[in-house]
């Protein structure tokens, strides 16, 4: 991994899960796809996580066989803005699969210059837990590795802490994303860490989008034998940082800062509240997250972002009520989104001939 990347992401930073952008006929949208790519770096993410849960699986799919031009155009978007602003992007790709598939597409992501992968569990509840530690440590042995503990219901596992023990220990193992949504299960991957021989090689990263803003603040103690271990969540990787992105970044920077002192503020508190509404209209928790990636696409939508909430399963829509539910937290919440700069950068892009 680039040591500048490295180091980025060990200090923390803003990686928003990146949404498929396809035109009317649910094609790729390769035009779409780089405006929305350049949205989140202009909005100022610190990376981007790309072919995960939020681009779709489908990608994957002989019929449409996106995966890698997907992983493509990001890769070119961010080299290009990091040439221009001398930033550093990290570039995190999805792998998924047995371990066969989850090399592959290691290899696809190395070969086009990402940084890491983020390994998800999902599709696999057939193999052991030391199975799935052998297939961690097998793509690690490719290139560095992002462990993911992905909720149940969305396609996860309950895994033990032992098995999160194990997972720690595992060479090129640089990050976790904890996104159980479970405050149990995430204590136990937040002990593993902070109880590891590596516990200083390993961000953890939260996709919890129902607790974003306490997962940042919570300073993490632990007491064992006469000692005193700490860990606190360096970052977020998240399909939720998908939407109001520019409004995120300037977010988590003060809740980095507040993280620091002896106190919370309390409208840090009130902010934690606000954000997992607003997700749970997203996300569709009424709907047991049903629409949980056309609720984002109809947030990008309505922002000019996208022309419309169109997926490669043609199946998938928003659920109904969840139109008005991204109505209500639009307007409960307005400090919560971009709607300007969003203004702002579409105006500028019209000079871009990708526009």
């Amino acid at each position: 991994m680039r040591k500048e990347a490295l180091d980025k992401l060990y200090q923390g930073t803003v990686i928003p899960a990146v949404p498929l952008v396809l035109d009317s006929n649910r094609n790729l949208n390769e035009a779409g796809q780089r405006r929305l790519v350049r949205y989140y770096l202009r909005a100022g993410a610190g990376g981007l996580a790309v072919a995960v849960h939020t681009t779709q699986f489908e990608i994957r799919e002989p019929e449409t066989r996106y995966f890698e031009k997907v992983l493509n155009i990001a890769a070119q978007e961010a080299r290009r803005f990091e040439k221009e602003t001398g930033k550093v992007i990290i570039l995190v790709a999805g792998a998924c699969g047995p371990v066969s598939q989850a090399i592959e597409e290691a290899t696809i992501a190395k070969e086009l210059g990402y940084d890491a992968v983020l390994l998800s569990p999902g599709g696999l509840s057939h193999l052991s837990e030391q199975e799935m530690v052998e297939r961690t440590r097998a793509v690690a042995a490719k290139m560095p590795v992002i462990g993911f503990y992905l909720q149940p219901s969305v396609g996860g596992r309950v895994f033990s802490y032992q098995y999160w023990q194990s997972i720690c220990e595992i060479d090129n193992v640089v990050a976790i994303k904890t996104a159980p949504f479970n405050r149990y299960l995430t204590l136990d991957v937040v002990r593993a860490v902070a109880l590891s021989s590596r516990a200083d090689k390993i961000a953890l990263y939260t996709g919890n989008d129902d607790n974003i803003v306490i997962d940042l603040l919570t300073k993490f103690v632990f007491e064992k034998d006469g000692k005193v271990y700490t860990k606190r969540f360096a970052g977020g990787l998240l399909g939720h940082w998908a939407v109001w992105t520019g409004t995120v970044v300037r977010m988590f920077d003060a809740i980095k800062k507040a993280a620091e002192q002896d106190y919370i503020p309390a409208e840090l508190l009130t902010l934690a509240a606000r954000v997992t509404d607003a997700n749970s209209a997203f996300f569709d928790t009424a709907n047991g997250f049903k629409g949980c990636i056309t609720g984002i696409h109809e947030v990008l939508r309505r922002q000019g972002l996208m022309e419309g909430i169109w997926t490669l399963n043609e199946d998938e829509g928003l659920s109904p009520g969840q139109a008005e539910e991204i109505d209500r937290v639009y307007e409960m919440y307005p400090e919560l989104n971009d709607d300007e700069f969003v203004k702002e950068f579409l105006e500028a892009e019209k000079g871009n001939g990708d526009y």
